[in-house]
């Protein structure tokens, strides 16, 4: 068990590397892609072949799926999904983002504590004040030019709470004993079903060309798909509070994509944001050195 820790922070900080593609590949999609239409076929998609690849191991055998809690993260599934594209649109880019993900793990603390009366430790507090610093430097650093909306933050503010809840949900699941991969297949698969009509009432929203097809697969598949898998393999591991925090290593990876592959300028402001940001990612990377206490 001593080395399943740093294994599931790798799994985490992979699947934020590849949800960290996603503003990338919008970007080198075909102009007019309907931002609610390609957060719907994402979790349409993403979540049907989930539920199938989930199905297909064996994940749900021999365990029957706790429906109430199912719907539940299915929900934060669906506000996330809704909330963020929806924050981006209305409030831009920066606005958006930071208040999306900087919240995700603040959101997944409070959650988590109401649910299990846990209180997040000390590191976890450090690590996430730091990390949510690093993102408001990071994305603030990349100008002031996108404006903002009260009702736009708002429904970014909603997004983190939606991620804060399904990830909560998902380590629930899985401490319940479903497998990581069918808590992703319950959670997903029911979040295609609420969207698919968000999806029909939206199409095609530039998705019927080749190359918003190419977009929506990669969405899909890459990050949603192969992204959720190692995710749910870390919540196997780590405190829902813990995992959110991790993936706040999904700004730095799309500014530095942003750089690399759009030509977009990185500034000293969005290197300090970068570097805080890895600080805290760090100090949730330590061994627990309580549990070797209480182990020696």
């Amino acid at each position: 068990m001593s080395g399943a820790r740093p294994r599931a922070t790798l799994a985490v900080l992979a699947s934020a590397v590849l949800f960290g593609t996603t503003g990338t590949a919008q970007a080198l999609g075909p102009a007019g892609l309907d931002p609610l239409a390609v957060g719907a076929v994402r979790v349409v998609l993403a979540g049907s072949v989930l539920a199938l690849l989930a199905l297909a191991l064996g994940a749900y055998r021999g365990t029957r799926p706790a429906w109430p809690p199912v719907l539940v993260g299915a929900i934060g599934v669906v506000v996330y999904q809704l909330g963020f594209f929806t924050g981006v649109r209305w409030s831009g880019v920066a606005a958006g983002t930071v208040v999306a993900l900087g919240s995700g793990p603040v959101w997944a603390g409070l959650v988590e504590w109401l649910v299990t009366r846990r209180t997040p430790g000390r590191t976890w507090t450090a690590a996430t004040a730091l990390a949510v610093l690093g993102v408001v430097v990071l994305v603030l650093a990349g100008g002031g030019d996108d404006g903002g909306s009260a009702l736009g933050l708002l429904a970014a503010l909603a997004a983190g709470l939606g991620y804060g809840v399904y990830t909560v949900t998902g380590a629930r699941l899985i401490s319940d004993g479903q497998r990581s991969s069918g808590a992703m297949g319950l959670m997903f698969g029911a979040g295609a079903v609420l969207l698919l009509p968000l999806l029909v009432l939206r199409w095609p929203g530039g998705l019927d060309g080749p190359g918003g097809l190419t977009v929506a697969l990669y969405l899909a598949l890459v990050p949603t798909v192969f992204g959720y898998l190692l995710f749910g393999a870390g919540l196997r591991v780590l405190p829902a509070a813990t995992v959110a925090t991790l993936t706040l290593a999904e700004p730095v990876v799309a500014t530095l994509l942003g750089v690399l592959v759009l030509g977009e300028r990185i500034t000293p402001g969005g290197a300090a944001g970068a570097l805080l940001v890895l600080g805290g990612l760090s100090l949730l990377a330590l061994p627990d050195t309580r549990v070797a206490a209480r182990r020696g």
